[in-house]
């Protein structure tokens, strides 16, 4: 494998991964966004997750096709039915039955993946500086 290209496959994962911490950030900060659970146009916020895909480099010379990095091909929004909480007062309450439609996001599992997604963020920055001090040893070598 070319040297810059472990520093393109450590990149795309760095990019991969912080799109992904930013989407979490963004869960976290609407997990409180209201909507009414009966009309389609006034629905909460949606959790959002990204779907990743491994890039791969052309077929040159018939040689093997090794990974060229990830990227993000798609966002897909979690469906799932939203959380129901009775406040009668509140603005955004079904007249009808007093609930409130908050969105299914579960704090817990946003964290797990925060970690996860930092993690990985981490670790794409260690192979990156490994990538670098290799190629720094070899031009000493060179000396």
């Amino acid at each position: 494998m070319a040297l810059f290209e472990s520093f393109h496959i450590s990149a795309s994962g760095m990019t991969a991964n912080r799109f992904w911490a930013d989407l979490i950030a963004n869960n976290v900060a609407n997990i409180n966004s209201t909507g009414t659970p009966d009309d389609p146009a006034n629905r909460p916020y949606q959790r959002q997750v990204p779907v990743f895909a491994e890039v791969l480099r052309q077929k040159m010379n018939n040689d093997a096709t090794p990974g060229r990095g990830v990227h993000v091909t798609r966002l897909v929004h979690d469906n799932s039915e939203p959380r129901l909480v009775h406040d009668p007062g509140h603005p955004d309450a079904d007249p009808e039955t007093g609930y409130v439609a908050y969105p299914n996001i579960n704090i817990l599992n946003e964290m797990v993946n925060l970690i996860a997604a930092t993690r990985a963020y981490e670790a794409n920055v260690t192979v990156l500086e490994a990538s670098k001090n290799m190629a720094v040893s070899a031009l000493e070598m060179g000396r």
